[in-house]
């Protein structure tokens, strides 16, 4: 991940949460990172100066698991203290999900809904965008 545009505003972010066959794929941030650690999370990362949401997308997920998003749709947009995140549904793309960045999630794993409830998540809105998006 490079640089994260900072412009005294909320720090922008998108994620993706990848969905196939029935599950979801969350990458498990290393335990070491400093803003949630040792939970459970969509891929993604920082908006840098001059891309849009969907553009920072398509670069994270290249960048941490090696694949080229080709479908996603906006989920969800929210406000958390200085986070400004803009969830996404991708539900096709190119490659093999692969943990390109083990410094950021120590683990990827795929997950039913069933199997969220027991998870340490990062956000607690990622139980209903799974569920919205595997419904």
């Amino acid at each position: 991940m490079t640089g994260a545009a900072h412009d005294g505003a909320a720090h922008r972010v998108a994620a993706g949460l990848l969905v196939a066959g029935g599950r979801v794929l969350l990458g498990h941030r290393h335990p070491e990172r400093e803003h949630y650690p040792d939970c459970w999370d969509a891929v993604g990362g920082h908006i840098e100066t001059g891309e849009s949401p969907e553009q920072a997308l398509v670069r994270e997920c290249h960048e941490e698991i090696g694949v080229a998003v080709t479908d996603a749709r906006l989920a969800l947009t929210t406000r958390i203290d200085d986070l400004e995140l803009h969830a996404f549904v991708v539900e096709a793309w190119s490659g093999t999900p692969t943990n390109l960045a083990p410094e950021e999630h120590d683990d990827l794993r795929w997950f039913t809904l069933d199997e969220l409830a027991a998870l340490r998540l990062a956000h607690p809105a990622l139980r209903d965008l799974a569920a919205a998006a595997l419904a």
